[in-house]
């Protein structure tokens, strides 16, 4: 990938004025209804087998405009609405093609308060960002710069569950640049005592950011559960307060991710990692906070597009390949590994610590496959029979 091609969002803090504030809130409002209704739309037309696309549903937009029910539509900038619509119909188009579940409406309390401006709705001149509709530009905190002479190409402006406001500009960044290749390559293991097992042997331990702040949003959601469903006001202080717990997680969370997968990424050509299915993993109820709160699912979508950014690759190794129960010495298959053994010896005369063990396994069968193209996944039985999935050393969290 050449650097010119490398689009970078670079997200902000700002502080809106009242005005300012106001007009977002219509904003996010008008782009909430239009994209419920252009959802309702093409869901009625494909219950009587008509596909609906964004050109059609653009004319309902005006259509909807003219209306007196919907003539708000009319005080905020078109930009964003239409943008709206093609969200939606990027929406389907992953749906149709097996990518994605059929799109969900978007819900007033809970979904993500945001609106994007293209070029023709926005302007951007010495350091300030106005948006259409505003007289004043927004006070942004710009916490690093832009690429030197970077110009957006889209804005996007979001708030989320705790009152922050944020403004993503979408820019060419030059300097990413494609990293010198290197002969080195590393298996990862995933856990939840140890974030991450390398097959260097390396542990990274497992931060639980979530557990830290346990007790202050355990503090926060008690206060919150004893506010009546119509108290208003102080209803909405204590849910954002609950918000702003969850989003010190979140944003801790993020930045150590960030941290450690460029670090891996700089300094390994090869990447193995297992083709992990979370949304079943969370299913289990005596592990479903702290697997959400290590993050696996986000880890693999940094490494990915960082991998993209600099020449890197990442392999994926089908989720049930044994890696736990298979000698990274010799090859050979134990036929029963019980989660609470953490070391074990084969009958070669090894003895295995169970994750780096597992990390070399991985790294082993991706670099296999990456060579000879075939696929990773191992048969499901062994020679007598015995299932040869992978167990997971996953340990009850307290």
């Amino acid at each position: 990938m050449r650097a010119s091609d490398v689009k970078r969002a670079f997200r902000y803090r700002f502080y809106p004025s009242d005005a300012q504030a106001g007009e977002l809130s219509r904003t996010f409002g008008c782009v909430r209804k239009v994209y419920n209704l252009a959802l309702a739309a093409r869901t009625q037309a494909w219950a009587r087998q008509v596909r609906v696309n964004y050109n059609q549903t653009s004319a309902m937009l005006t259509d909807w405009k003219k209306t007196g029910e919907l003539a708000y539509l009319n005080e905020v900038s078109s930009v964003p609405l239409q943008q709206a619509l093609r969200h939606l119909q990027v929406a389907f188009t992953n749906f149709f093609a097996k990518r994605a579940k059929y799109p969900r409406f978007k819900s007033r309390k809970k979904s993500r308060r945001s609106a994007e401006y293209t070029a023709s709705a926005f302007r951007f001149r010495d350091g300030e960002l106005t948006l259409a509709k505003m007289a004043e530009p927004l006070d942004i905190v710009w916490s690093r710069p832009l690429p030197e002479g970077a110009a957006p190409s889209t804005v996007s402006v979001s708030q989320d569950a705790a009152g922050r406001g944020y403004v993503s500009l979408l820019c060419e960044d030059p300097s990413v640049q494609p990293l010198p290749a290197t002969d080195a390559a590393i298996g990862i293991d995933a856990g939840l005592d140890h974030l991450l097992t390398l097959s260097t042997g390396e542990k990274i331990s497992n931060p639980r950011h979530e557990r830290r702040d346990r007790a202050r949003l355990a503090k926060a959601q008690r206060r919150l559960a004893r506010k009546a469903a119509g108290d208003g006001a102080n209803r909405a202080k204590a849910r954002r307060k609950v918000a702003r717990v969850y989003a010190r997680i979140a944003d801790r969370r993020r930045d150590h991710l960030h941290k450690l997968t460029t670090r891996l990424v700089r300094e390994n050509q090869t990447i193995v990692i297992e083709d992990l299915a979370v949304g079943n993993m969370v299913k289990n109820g005596s592990l479903a906070r702290a697997i959400s709160d290590a993050a696996w699912s986000q880890l693999r979508s940094m490494l990915e597009y960082k991998a993209q950014w600099y020449n890197r690759e990442v392999i994926a190794v089908d989720r049930w390949f044994p890696s736990s129960k298979l000698c990274s010495a010799c090859g050979s298959l134990q036929r029963k590994m019980p989660l609470h053994v953490r070391t074990w010896t084969c009958d070669c005369g090894t003895t295995h610590d169970r994750d780096v063990n597992a990390a070399k396994d991985i790294l082993a069968v991706g670099l296999t496959a990456s060579v000879c193209g075939a696929g990773v996944r191992p048969q499901r039985k062994t020679p007598g029979g015995q299932s040869a999935t992978k167990q997971k050393p996953l340990q009850r969290e307290p």
